[in-house]
């Protein structure tokens, strides 16, 4: 079997080079990599002189075109039996491809999709993000614990396809929309087999500030409104979760005005959640900082996915 992975760069050399010294170190060495520099004002020119002659690569520059259909070019010119679609922000465990490899053969997936997690040596914000996108306090863990292969959704930091998927499916069909959710759903429903391997993780790297990080999950809501124009029954209880928390944490405001009772107890149930979360990220991380953060990214991953959903269906129903 031979890799190619695939790697989408906007504005972000530095990554790619992080990302590109990892695929140096995989123990499982049958790979090309193809790297789509979409319509970057920044480009990654100096990195890729730098591994040209350590790695097989392919660089190709385009004006942009959003991240969904860059990496439908960069496999349009791929020769890999199995594309591996990979986010630039994150950095690869040296034996990643092995465990590709070894899971892909084992259980004759046509696709996958894998978790991620944070590296030691990440800050304590990208720590706590980490945290709030994957903890069971926030998102249950679905990210990398779904054990039900007909539930799970491959996400696009870290995902990969057969050729077979890609040629019968055509791809990614939005440019950057939770295309790869889309596209995920659209996999499984002709017939392909698309499970989660858990022991595929990468360390994602994540850039954000609060600020940057609260409106990517707001686009997190909005996107799974974009998935169901083409699937309608992709909103389901589970997505409302963050919505029923936002109104939860708002309610206990007004009760305070309306009825001290209802006040009491919806904050002593809102306190018992922020101690597991605080708690839990704080073992995990051996850091008191790092749970307090978790806490903040937590509560506002939770809010602006809440507020995006509702806020775009709304959208849409105007838009009949």
């Amino acid at each position: 079997m031979m890799f190619s992975v695939i790697i989408p760069v906007y504005n972000r050399p530095e990554e790619l080079h992080e990302l590109l010294q990892s695929l140096l170190k995989q123990s499982f060495t049958t790979f090309e990599v193809v790297v789509i520099e979409d319509g970057s004002m920044k480009d990654s020119r100096a990195v890729i002189d730098l591994f040209k002659n350590k790695l097989r690569i392919n660089y190709l520059v385009q004006s942009n075109t959003g991240q969904g259909f860059a990496r439908n070019n960069g496999m349009r010119i791929a020769h890999g039996d199995f594309f591996i679609i990979l986010d630039s922000d994150v950095i690869l465990p040296s034996d990643y491809l092995l465990k590709l490899s070894l899971a892909i053969k084992n259980r004759n997936l046509d696709a996958f999709g894998g978790p991620d997690a944070a590296a030691e040596d990440f800050s304590a914000l990208q720590k706590a993000m980490d945290f709030a996108m994957t903890s069971f306090w926030t998102t249950g863990g679905i990210r990398g614990k779904v054990k039900d292969p007909a539930k799970y959704q491959a996400r696009g930091f870290n995902m990969g396809v057969s050729r077979k998927v890609y040629e019968a499916t055509g791809g990614f069909l939005d440019p950057d929309q939770g295309e790869d959710i889309e596209w995920s759903i659209r996999i499984k429903k002709a017939g392909f087999k698309l499970e989660l391997i858990s022991e595929a993780f990468v360390y994602h790297k994540r850039k954000n500030t609060l600020r940057s990080f609260a409106k990517q999950a707001f686009s997190f809501g909005r996107n799974r409104v974009n998935v169901s124009r083409f699937h309608p029954g992709a909103i389901q209880v589970v997505h409302w979760l963050p919505t029923l928390f936002l109104l939860f944490t708002l309610s206990i405001l007004v009760s305070f005005f309306a009825n001290r009772l209802l006040f009491l107890l919806g904050l002593s149930i809102f306190l018992l959640w922020s101690s597991g979360v605080i708690i839990t990220s704080a073992i995990k991380n051996s850091s008191i900082k790092v749970g307090i953060l978790s806490w903040i990214t937590s509560v506002s991953q939770l809010w602006s996915y809440g507020l995006g959903l509702p806020l775009e269906l709304m959208a849409k129903v105007r838009k009949g």
